[in-house]
């Protein structure tokens, strides 16, 4: 394989774009960005003239030379530990619904988080946080479509019982839901929805790969959902059984 594949990426992480950002910025699918950095393929003609264009390198360079090399490595590891210290600088990293299913193989891989974009909200500070876009009605109030912000639980066992979390899992993937922790059992917790038409499960601890305690909701003002006295009386009555039963299994 030649160069081709290595010098791609070394070009998209020198200009701090995401695979989904150059795959537009040149035209192509962000699956073909991916082939190519993997080195499952080579870049096409056209895309590497492109490439020389808009980086002003020669096609031989970007097939035979190492351009991370010829032009300082150092500089992208500089890149990364100023963006990986959220914590100093109070980044967010997001993780859309479209990177939902490459989050479970790639939680722990700054590589992969060093792809996410960032953003910074006043109102958190300090904190070691992330945002998720969640998808259905299972958390009514909390509209579909809401990005949830969560700050890292240091561990299931500090949690507050009932906090509202984004739960990371093998089995289930990404979900939002109430964590309810059962005192008789040492090896499960509870998930509960914030919508009563929304049935609890159990999941084990052990699959549980991330918590991320909820501490802001993000939402479109058009999507606000409007109650009134009728609708929130029924709400509480549902929540108040499901309640009941909860406490039911659990003694």
């Amino acid at each position: 394989m030649s160069q081709a594949g290595k010098n791609l990426k070394y070009l998209r992480k020198l200009r701090g774009w995401t695979q989904e950002e150059f795959a537009a910025k040149i035209g192509i699918k962000r699956s073909l960005i991916g082939a190519y950095e993997e080195e499952r393929a080579d870049p096409r003609l056209d895309v590497l003239q492109t490439l020389s264009e808009m980086f002003n390198v020669t096609l031989d360079e970007l097939f035979t030379q190492d351009l991370s090399v010829q032009k300082g490595s150092d500089y992208l590891s500089r890149r990364r530990q100023m963006k990986m210290a959220s914590t100093d600088r109070n980044l967010i990293h997001f993780v859309p619904v479209k990177a939902a299913a490459g989050y479970l193989s790639g939680y722990a891989d700054d590589e992969f988080i060093d792809e996410l974009n960032t953003f910074t909200l006043p109102m958190i500070k300090g904190g070691n946080c992330r945002a998720f876009e969640i998808i259905g009605d299972s958390m009514l109030p909390t509209p579909s479509g809401s990005v949830i912000v969560g700050e890292k639980a240091e561990s299931l066992d500090k949690l507050k019982n009932n906090t509202a979390c984004i739960v990371i899992t093998n089995n289930e993937g990404i979900v939002y839901k109430r964590v309810v922790k059962n005192n008789r059992s040492t090896t499960r917790v509870t998930l509960v929805s914030d919508n009563p038409s929304y049935q609890p499960y159990q999941v084990y601890k052990n699959d549980i790969l991330e918590l991320w305690e909820a501490k802001a909701v993000i939402q479109k003002v058009s999507e606000q959902k409007r109650w009134d006295m009728d609708s929130l009386a029924n709400l509480v009555n549902n929540l108040q059984d499901q309640v009941s039963t909860i406490k039911k299994k659990l003694n």
